[in-house]
């Protein structure tokens, strides 16, 4: 959500630039984009539409429970109904200190296409950038808020902690001597059978890269560095890392139907949707690490797919009788967006998965220029004059991005 402010000391939001119902501006604290009940973060019960809450008969305590069989239990006996599971992640959003590194490292090391170049646009005298495939589809779009004034702080609790990309089998290899080459320093691991390779962004933001298969339907940017038999397929995961992992667990499972797939010491993987790479969210539970803070290097946010408005209407519905405080649907220009808070206080959005960014720009111009929405247009000149240029990488045959 462009411009959630961050935590003050005592937990709640002190910066100017919180989600707008509509177009305006409102600021959502901590408590405003939480539980919304005085029961305190991350009860189970959902809120019957009638007040209070819900016969037990609704309280969903059952770990694994069939979500697509709640649901039609539900219709049938008349409890309050249940949308289809949100397909899987549509964008992540974190910050940057330094906005042409960041287009340096991520077209021109990670080969992923420079899609839109815009504006936060709850502070827009600063940059929203995205990155994805050709298209920047959902599933694919990295996206960053550049905040340069902001200081470095650390990560931990209640925050994304680690992004995952998918690179497709067969490719490992090549990105373990592509990454050398570059000189990006990087870590190989396996976790649930799968391979990694661990690496930072520019601003210290956890990635890793997961060999496996996407059944994401891509378009390949045919002009990338990194041929299209091994370039980044869209994302895999992420990892959210919180104090208490119960009340979380219950959330995903009970009112946004993931199911829990495996489990290894303190790190729980869940999937939603069709499962696969781009459905995955990983729960790392952390009781003694220290409480993440906003700052560049951090994820602000990660956002969920909807395929369409009624889909994403029918989740704010279900956000609110769970408990959730939800947002108005807010009017993103390249998608609609609702934001909330799970119960170990990481940021969500469900985001629409339309008009998409080639609503201002052709598919072979996307990023060439400032792309504001229309009722920023007044404002073209004064953004214009006021952000810091940015460079997109050109000589790219070899990976090696330069100006």
């Amino acid at each position: 959500m462009a411009g959630v402010p961050r935590r003050g000391g005592d937990g709640t939001r002190d910066r100017a630039g919180g989600a707008p119902a509509g177009r305006g501006s409102r600021t959502y604290g901590r408590r405003d984009l939480g539980t919304g009940r005085r029961g305190g973060v991350g009860s189970p019960h959902l809120a019957s539409p009638h007040g209070g809450e819900e016969p037990c008969s609704w309280h969903l305590h059952a770990v694994g429970r069939d979500y697509d069989k709640l649901r039609s239990q539900r219709s049938v006996h008349g409890g309050p109904s249940l949308p289809a599971a949100v397909p899987g992640i549509h964008h992540v959003t974190s910050i940057t200190g330094d906005v042409q590194k960041n287009v340096d490292f991520y077209v021109g090391v990670l080969g992923l296409r420079f899609v839109k170049k815009s504006i936060n646009q709850d502070v827009p005298d600063t940059y929203h950038i995205y990155f994805g495939d050709y298209l920047g589809s959902p599933g694919t779009a990295m996206t960053f808020f550049g905040w340069p004034a902001w200081p470095k702080r650390r990560t931990g609790s209640g925050q994304v902690t680690t992004v995952g990309f998918t690179i497709p089998e067969g490719s490992y290899e090549f990105w373990v001597k592509r990454l050398r080459d570059l000189h990006i320093e990087s870590s190989r691991a396996t976790r649930f059978d799968g391979d990694v390779i661990t690496i930072h962004d520019p601003d210290g933001i956890e990635l890793d890269l997961v060999a496996g298969s996407s059944a994401l339907k891509l378009t390949a940017w045919p002009d990338g560095p990194v041929p299209h038999e091994q370039a980044i397929q869209g994302f895999h995961s992420v990892t959210l890392t919180v104090a208490e992992a119960q009340a979380t667990h219950d959330f995903l499972t009970h009112t946004m139907g993931f199911r829990q797939k495996a489990q290894d010491g303190r790190r729980t993987r869940f999937e939603t949707g069709g499962g696969g790479p781009d459905s995955i969210l990983d729960l790392v539970e952390s009781p003694e690490g220290p409480a993440g803070e906003e700052s560049i290097g951090t994820v602000h946010h990660v956002a969920w797919r909807a395929p369409d408005d009624k889909r994403q209407a029918e989740w704010r519905e279900t956000l609110v009788a769970a408990g959730r405080n939800v947002t108005p649907v807010i009017d993103r220009w390249y998608f609609k967006s609702i934001y909330y808070r799970e119960p170990g206080g990481v940021l969500f959005e469900i985001a629409t998965d339309s008009p998409g960014f080639t609503i201002d720009e052709k598919p072979e111009a996307l990023g060439s220029g400032l792309s504001l929405p229309p009722w920023f247009q007044v404002r073209r000149d004064t953004l214009d004059e006021t952000l810091t240029p940015i460079v997109i990488p050109t000589n790219l045959v070899q990976g090696r991005a330069s100006s």
